[in-house]
């Protein structure tokens, strides 16, 4: 038995009784390929991505502040290319992760992705900000220590 290629064989199919009592549309679900179901591989990729794409940033950030110590080279601005793609790579892979993993729980694949997508920009536009002050005092050269208890200062 073949597939039906189209909804008019699809009805002939349900009118042969071959399908028990689907209708012409749930048959064509059933030779519709699917994805492989939770999406473990989304959930992996997205992990592997946020993790070369963190440790690229994370390094950067540090030779840069090496150059600011040794060399007094500046710090800011920090949104040039040489940090902004390592920084959206780390987003990407974030959600990914995210998405993927709301996905294994039962979420729809859509709905997982914006909810991780909007957690994702959130949390990494508070962290840039974060990131841009913090850079901003060391050169300034008033380098408090960071409260993390404190959310006032972060935003």
């Amino acid at each position: 038995m073949s597939a039906p290629f189209d909804l008019t064989e699809a009805m002939a199919d349900q009118a042969s009784g071959r399908f028990g009592d689907l209708d012409a549309a749930e048959i064509l679900l059933e030779y519709a390929p699917s994805l492989p179901q939770p999406p473990y591989l989304v959930a992996g990729v997205g992990l592997a991505i946020g993790v070369v794409c963190g440790l690229t940033f994370a390094k950067l950030v540090q030779n840069r502040l090496e150059a600011w110590k040794q060399d007094r080279l500046s710090l800011l601005p920090l949104g040039n290319r040489e940090t902004v793609l390592p920084w959206i790579g780390l987003i990407l892979g974030v959600t990914l992760f995210i998405g993927g993993s709301l996905q294994v729980f039962g979420f729809g694949g859509g709905t997982a992705l914006l909810v991780a997508f909007v957690l994702s920009i959130a949390t990494a536009g508070a962290l840039w900000v974060q990131l841009a002050r913090l850079m901003e005092q060391v050169q300034a050269g008033n380098f408090q220590a960071v409260d993390f208890d404190n959310f006032d200062q972060f935003f």
